[in-house]
């Protein structure tokens, strides 16, 4: 009997004692659940409508939201472990018992004890990440000052390119240009102090010249790994045939550069020589013209083929010429000149597919059309096939790239010397129907965009590793000085949707826009910043197969 009554007491005991924790549980959940709801619901919910709002209508504030977006994340991610933690441990003692009856989860204990442990060390895990993530961001950020590489939403290897730069061009009027300005070398930054692109300004190359190769065509070697960079050689004075002829400089040959990174330029001389002097009759006669010197690979044959444009001083001839070496450092042996499917040839391009078949481009008809043909197998002449393109547009130096298995070309007006607004065109099939999707520029002021960026396309440049990421290299032409002639090479971004509506007879294709970003100072994406996204992502993939087959088996 006595321990009988020993046993009721004790029980009596424990029922009010589970009583009183029961209410206390039931008070701290009334007033962390409404508290936890609506912060749950403010943060959660609105803010992702807010995210697409901003992000549709105004592009440019990408990178603050982005910011934003890491703040919270990182301020939310301990709050949610705690709020783990704490109800994993009132409600440990209820599930304890349920789980006497479960089966144990991947983590091998039961859900509701410990585990929630576990998850709260996983999520403040990937709140320091985070953390240090946005600690590097604003460190690098004051660290460079105001000059912040331009960001891309769509491309995270191009993240280094952050910001889309503002600026106010002020020409003077033209009379009151003087041609003696030319002559006067200010003291100016050349860009060569580090790894960052100067467009506009004066670059260097590796013994300290400034580089001489404008109407340019780069050609990446894989065998040796090597960009070459091939264009007029232009160290010469600068004249006037007539009154009204244009400004020119003798032909002096095709300067040659080679480079590993893009950016340190090592001068390898002249691939393609001017003829002799008593040689009159010559297309590669000093009084002659030669430009827009474009080089390709033939694996068949092994030879690099060189295609240019050949003129006269009056620009009567309008010629295609041709070129062939067995090395890409030359020296080129000249084939002579010819007019490509007996139409007059000026500003041309050549470009190489993918199947291995090369293209002529070329400004033809007084420069009212552009045409296009295939080229032979061995890249030396053309093939009796060809479109004509943009008839009665006036449209020339027509660069070709190739993105997700569509075909883009930037052209510019015909104004000579003077800069126009470039537009970008887009097909399915590299001989047509080709539409135009309008002005790609991007930055500065409205002027400056028109007159894009003060230059002229001449060639698009895939980057190896980035889906999407082009660089546009154009040259800013100085009439009253050509070998001053400087580079302008910018970031080209196909992404998204076109914003131009283009009319179809068989329905609107839906283009990917074309965006040529505007800097004063930017340079490529860094390869340690590349490689630590890649261990950041490899992590994460890990720990998510691991979970996986611990749940398997």
């Amino acid at each position: 009997m006595q321990m009988a009554s020993l046993q009721m007491s004790m029980l009596g005991c424990y029922t009010a004692l589970k009583k009183q924790f029961s209410n206390q549980r039931h008070q701290l959940r009334s007033k962390l659940r409404p508290k936890l709801t609506s912060q749950r619901q403010r943060h959660l919910i609105n803010f992702p409508s807010f995210w697409t709002t901003k992000c549709s209508t105004h592009p440019n504030v990408s990178l603050t939201m982005k910011r934003t977006t890491s703040c919270l994340v990182v301020l939310l991610i301990p709050y949610f472990a705690l709020y783990q933690h704490d109800f994993g441990d009132i409600k440990e003692e209820k599930m304890r018992m349920r789980n006497l009856y479960r089966k144990a989860t991947t983590l091998r204990c039961y859900a509701g004890s410990r585990c929630y442990s576990a998850s709260a060390v996983i999520w403040s895990l990937l709140g320091c990440l985070l953390l240090f993530h946005l600690y590097s961001n604003i460190h690098h950020k004051h660290k460079e000052g105001r000059e912040v590489p331009l960001h891309v939403t769509n491309h995270p290897q191009s993240r280094e390119l952050q910001q889309v730069e503002g600026e106010i061009i002020r020409l003077q009027p033209k009379g009151k240009r003087s041609p003696r300005a030319a002559k006067c070398r200010h003291k100016q930054v050349t860009g060569n102090g580090s790894y960052y692109y100067y467009p506009g300004r004066i670059w260097l190359d590796t013994d300290g010249n400034p580089i001489q190769a404008h109407g340019r065509g780069i050609l990446y070697d894989e065998r040796s790994r090597t960009y070459y960079w091939y264009g007029e050689y232009k160290d010469g004075p600068t004249y006037h045939a007539h009154k009204r002829a244009s400004a020119r400089v003798d032909i002096i040959g095709v300067g040659f550069y080679s480079s590993k990174d893009l950016w340190t330029w090592k001068n390898g001389g002249i691939v393609l020589l001017a003829a002799e002097e008593t040689n009159v009759t010559h297309d590669l006669y000093k009084s002659n013209v030669l430009e827009r010197p474009k080089v390709i690979y033939n694996e068949k044959t092994r030879k690099y083929v060189m295609w240019m444009h050949i003129d006269d001083a009056n620009y009567t001839k309008a010629a295609v010429g041709k070129a062939i070496s067995d090395t890409p450092d030359g020296a080129f042996e000249y084939l002579g000149s010819q007019r490509p499917h007996r139409y007059e040839s000026r500003d041309m391009t050549v470009f190489k597919d993918e199947d291995g078949v090369a293209y002529l481009i070329y400004s033809s008809e007084e420069n009212n059309v552009l045409h296009i043909g295939p080229l032979t197998e061995d890249y030396l002449n053309v093939i009796p096939v060809m479109r004509r393109l943009f008839v009665g547009q006036r449209r020339e130096a027509p660069p070709v790239f190739k993105h997700q298995g569509t075909y883009y070309m930037i052209t510019s007006g015909c104004t000579g010397w003077v800069p126009n607004e470039a537009l970008v065109h887009a097909a399915e099939s590299i001989l047509g129907p080709w539409e135009t999707m309008g002005n790609p520029c991007v930055g500065g002021n409205k002027m400056f965009q028109i007159v894009t960026f003060l230059a002229q396309s001449t060639f698009v440049l895939p980057l190896p590793g980035f889906p999407g990421s082009f660089i546009f290299m154009a040259d800013r032409w100085n009439p009253a000085d050509l070998r001053d002639s400087r580079y302008v090479w910018l970031p080209l971004i196909v992404e998204g949707p076109t914003d131009q509506a283009l009319e179809y007879s068989s329905g609107l294709p839906l283009w990917s826009r074309v965006s040529i970003y505007w800097h004063r100072k930017w340079r490529l994406p860094r390869v340690e910043h590349i490689q630590v996204i890649l261990v950041v992502h490899l992590f994460f993939i890990n720990i998510v197969v691991h979970l996986w087959s611990s749940k398997k088996y």
